[in-house]
């Protein structure tokens, strides 16, 4: 997929438009993870040196189309101006005259931040004229929040079409790393999925049916395909209306002659609380009164013999409730053993494995870890995403 690029934007002394992801957590007021706007830095401080006036946009959370006090973004404000080493001025709206007025003012090398975009409810909905009115801000727009690049928004899809537009750096770089999955994928290439919603991962599973050699599946995810099965699976999570799915899912793998490796073991407990006693069961012994939290001793070992000759990975989802000790065990388990095979490419599609990994302290260079979790998964299974298609080049 070939991008128009900074390269094919003239940006200097101009008014920079650029969407990005600061979707981060936020704890006390302040950034309590601040990942997604370091992965912006680069193509922020390119503009900087063009001298551009900068005018970043984001969502933040799931407003639905209100002002929600605890969802502005002051905190991402004062967290980048510390990176950057210099002022970042918070607007209290992203479009209407007063936004217009103050961004008049601006100097070149100047940086404003908008306010959360969907306190508008026009901006999931792509309305025209709110597209247009946010393009009227800015030069030129540039996209870097691949994060958001599925979704067909305002912000995202709809400026795009006012504007001169390219994709930032962060963007171009999320493009290349997983095309190379996408295109020309070296096999064996498995799939390991987990999670705790299967409304999440469902379409993904579909998606890479046709792309894999091989399915993983974990997290809590997994007793729903257990229930599909017919198995007693206690308390634990189960998606009801999602059976008849899994059911044709796993119909439909077994006559492409792809294999979907279940939890032989799980471990369990009474409740989902630190420490509490625990036990490890076959997935056929899961006692009424306990839920399934971790995958089990055994399908670790099983789960590592399967990747032992793999040569690429996409992993969505942890594989147990890792935030609570001790169901933390086979999530960071088989994170260590993808890092210890550096001839095994593996892409981390989805916040929670990427904080899962950083948990478990891992930095190796095989593994990539997107900073799109649905985004990823869409593009890794062959799906157009509406605000990378605007960005093409025509051919």
């Amino acid at each position: 997929m070939k991008l128009r690029t900074l390269k094919d934007l003239q940006v200097q002394g101009k008014r920079a438009l650029v969407r990005v992801d600061f979707n981060v957590p936020l704890q006390d007021g302040q950034v309590a993870d601040d990942t997604r706007i370091r992965e912006a830095l680069p193509t922020l401080q390119h503009l900087l040196k063009q001298q551009a006036k900068l005018i970043l946009m984001s969502h933040l959370g799931r407003p639905k189309g209100r002002p929600v006090e605890g969802l502005r973004l002051d905190p991402v404000a004062r967290h980048l101006s510390q990176l950057l080493g210099r002022p970042v001025k918070k607007l209290g709206d992203c479009i209407g005259g007063d936004v217009e007025v103050e961004i008049q003012k601006m100097r070149p090398g100047e940086i404003v931040l908008l306010e959360n975009v969907r306190f508008h409810p026009e901006e999931e909905a792509n309305d025209p004229e709110f597209a247009a009115s946010l393009a009227k801000l800015g030069d030129v727009f540039i996209n870097d929040a691949f994060g958001t690049v599925h979704r067909a928004h305002a912000s995202t899809h709809g400026v795009a079409q006012h504007l001169p537009s390219a994709a930032g750096l962060l963007l171009e770089r999320e493009v290349q790393s997983l095309s190379k999955v996408r295109e020309s994928p070296e096999h064996p290439y498995w799939a390991m999925i987990g999670g705790a919603k299967l409304s999440d991962k469902i379409d993904v599973l579909q998606d890479l049916l046709p792309r894999v050699d091989g399915f993983l599946i974990g997290g809590g995810i997994a007793f729903t395909f257990f229930k599909a099965q017919g198995l007693s699976i206690g308390r634990s999570i189960v998606a009801e209306k999602m059976i008849p799915e899994v059911r044709r899912f796993l119909q439909e793998a077994k006559e492409r002659g792809i294999e979907v490796a279940l939890p032989q073991d799980v471990v369990v407990a009474s409740e989902l609380r630190a420490q509490v006693p625990t036990q490890v069961v076959m997935i056929d012994r899961i006692p009424a009164g306990q839920m399934g939290l971790d995958i089990g001793p055994k399908t670790i070992e099983d789960f590592k013999q399967r990747l032992a000759e793999a040569r690429t990975l996409v992993w969505a989802g942890p594989l147990g409730a890792f935030e609570t000790p001790p169901f933390e065990q086979g999530t960071f388990q088989m994170a260590r053993a993808i890092e210890k095979r550096p001839e095994l490419y593996a892409v981390i599609g989805g916040g929670d494995t990427a904080a899962a990994l950083k948990a478990a302290g891992i930095t190796a260079e095989n593994i990539y870890c997107s900073t799109g979790g649905g985004a990823a998964l869409e593009f890794l299974g062959g799906r157009k995403l509406p605000a990378l298609e605007i960005l093409k080049v025509e051919s």
